[in-house]
C-alpha cells in the first residue's frame, strides 16, 4: 500500500498563514489597534506594537487600561478561533482561493471577561498568549497572559467565557 505524497511545507505554511490572516481581519477592532499574531505551528503569539494612541495615563506614561483589556480580548477570541478551526485548516478544508473573513465561522461571542491589571503596561510593545482551559460544543473558557519586556513578569491576565459558534455538522 502505497502512502499518500506528503504536502509541500510552503503549501502548509501559505494555509494556515491565510487562515489566520483572514480570521484577524475579522475583528475590525484589532486592525484599529494593531493588534498582529505571531505563529509557530499551532501556537500564536499576539503582539500589540506600541502607538501613542494606546496611553491612557500620559503622567506616568502607563497604556490605557481599555487597549489592555481589548488587546486580551482580541487575544483570547483569535486562540479560540485558531483553536476551533486548526482540524479544517490541516485537513485542507479551507480553500485558500476563497478564504476571506466572511468565509470562515463565526467568531466566539463572550460571555464575560475579567482582566486583572498586576502593574502598569509600559508605553513599549506588548505580547500575550491565551490557553484554551475548555471548548465544548456550546461553551469555551480562556486564559490569556500579557507581558512586555519579560515573559515572566506579567502586566495583565484575564479569564475569559465564550459562547461556541455552531459547527456545519451540529445542524
Amino acid at each position: 500500500m502505497t502512502r499518500p505524497k506528503p504536502e509541500p511545507v510552503q503549501q502548509v505554511k501559505q494555509r494556515r498563514d491565510g487562515a489566520l490572516r483572514a480570521l484577524v481581519d475579522g475583528v475590525p477592532y484589532a486592525r484599529f489597534l494593531g493588534i498582529q499574531f505571531d505563529r509557530r505551528g499551532d501556537e500564536l503569539t499576539a503582539i500589540l506594537p506600541f502607538n501613542d494612541k494606546l496611553i491612557g495615563n500620559p503622567m506616568l506614561p502607563a497604556l490605557h487600561g481599555g487597549a489592555t483589556s481589548a488587546f486580551l480580548e482580541v487575544t483570547a477570541i483569535i486562540e479560540l478561533s485558531w483553536a476551533f478551526l486548526w482540524e479544517d485548516i490541516e485537513a485542507g478544508r479551507i480553500d485558500l482561493d476563497k478564504l476571506a473573513p466572511m468565509s470562515l465561522p463565526r467568531l466566539p461571542k463572550t460571555i464575560d471577561f475579567t482582566v486583572d491589571y498586576l502593574r502598569s503596561g509600559l508605553p513599549r510593545d506588548a505580547y500575550a498568549r491565551a490557553r484554551v482551559n475548555r471548548s465544548g460544543r456550546r461553551y469555551a473558557s480562556v486564559h490569556v497572559e500579557a507581558w512586555q519586556d519579560n515573559r515572566t513578569k506579567l502586566f495583565a491576565q484575564a479569564t475569559g467565557h465564550f459562547l461556541m459558534p455552531p459547527r456545519e455538522t451540529d445542524g
